[in-house]
């Protein structure tokens, strides 16, 4: 049976706390100086990214383990009218969603009011990430990725969620796919939007493929984190951010018309780079996972309903989620025209019809294999 959270169980299962202060070490001692940027920053540009969004919504810290905690925002809906008066009222399984790699809860602003208009989301944080805590990660890629999964489980039973619907996008969908497989009682559906880390990198990869600047500018980063250059940028990072994803400005220009998505982004990637570090255990140039997911995504259980979703101008491959559809007939494969990795901020109106056509499939299958039962 699946648990209904109201906003009193997320009051009583977390609670608002004031980020700790991380230890760092002396080399990233200045940064705070150099940087412009600070947690109360980080804030501010992310409660001016969520001004936009119209259903009223709960946002805490909630403690795990280890004295980290995990950013979350909870948005709660109404459960739907009855459409007979012996029907009892349906409330859909909790959908929880998952940025990726340097990004955070605000960017799912064109996606939350449409998506909890038909059931409880959460948004949280990915450890080492945004308002989250920083921790210091193993540098086994095995490891990082368990200290991902068992954050992500920890935070499960503090908010006291049965099951979910977990939809992450990026390295977040490589680490919701590692937690389906870890905890797959507690995954009603996996829905992986252009996710990292699938496929494994090719034995013999053809290297003058690459473009030198981009060779070159590997072999000169490898020592480095992939976001350094923004830090070291110091005062100049905002402007960096601005120029270099101008992207972004065109992605929310429905919502933004100046610098806030730029501010935010900056905001989340300036600070100590602690999931940032634990990706690049992760992988190996260019991008590669050191673990591809392709290995291991065959082992998640049958009666786990699992989504792809890509958009048609990205660039990431979606050959692994045909790939793995010839082994599981089942999985959908759904390619939005027009939008590029960043599905959700490219075409939200067609990826929030998506995902909710999606989980009302998800919820009509669970009902009518219950009245079977």
């Amino acid at each position: 049976m699946v648990a209904r959270p109201s906003q009193n169980t997320m009051r009583r299962m977390a609670e608002e706390i004031q980020p700790l202060q991380e230890r760092s070490s002396w080399i990233l001692s200045w940064l705070p100086s150099w940087c412009p940027t600070s947690p109360s920053q980080l804030k501010d540009a992310e409660e001016k990214m969520l001004k936009n969004v119209k259903q009223p919504f709960s946002r805490q810290h909630v403690r795990i383990s280890n004295r980290n905690y995990l950013w979350t925002l909870a948005f709660f809906s109404q459960p739907q009218p009855r459409s007979l008066p012996d029907t009892p009222a349906r409330t859909r399984c909790p959908l929880v969603l998952l940025h990726g790699f340097g990004g955070g809860v605000a960017l799912w602003v064109q996606n939350l009011d449409s998506l909890s208009s038909g059931g409880p989301v959460y948004t949280l944080d990915l450890l080492g990430f945004g308002r989250s805590s920083r921790p210091q990660f193993s540098s086994d890629p095995q490891g990082a990725e368990e200290q991902f999964v068992e954050a992500l489980e920890e935070w499960r039973e503090k908010v006291g969620l049965e099951e979910m619907l977990l939809l992450g996008h990026n390295l977040g969908g490589y680490l919701s796919a590692a937690y389906t497989l870890k905890y797959p009682r507690r995954v009603k559906h996996l829905l992986l939007v252009e996710p990292w880390g699938f496929p494994a990198r090719p034995e013999n990869p053809n290297h003058y493929s690459i473009p030198v600047w981009i060779r070159a500018m590997g072999a000169v980063m490898s020592p480095f984190n992939p976001l350094a250059g923004l830090r070291l940028a110091g005062p100049l990072g905002p402007m960096l951010v601005q120029t270099i994803r101008s992207d972004f400005k065109q992605k929310y220009s429905s919502v933004f018309d100046d610098n806030t998505v730029s501010d935010y982004i900056y905001h989340l990637n300036a600070q100590t780079p602690s999931g940032e570090t634990a990706f690049t255990y992760m992988t190996i140039p260019y991008g590669w996972a050191k673990r591809p997911m392709m290995e291991r995504i065959g082992q998640v259980q049958a009666d786990i309903p699992v989504s792809f979703i890509y958009g048609s101008r990205s660039s990431i491959d979606s050959d692994s989620g045909y790939a793995f559809k010839k082994t599981r007939p089942d999985v959908q494969i759904n390619v939005i025209r027009g939008a590029g990795h960043y599905v959700f901020a490219d075409q939200p109106d067609d990826f929030n019809q998506m995902v909710n056509r999606i989980l009302a499939g998800t919820e009509e299958k669970g009902h009518e294999e219950g009245a079977k039962q």
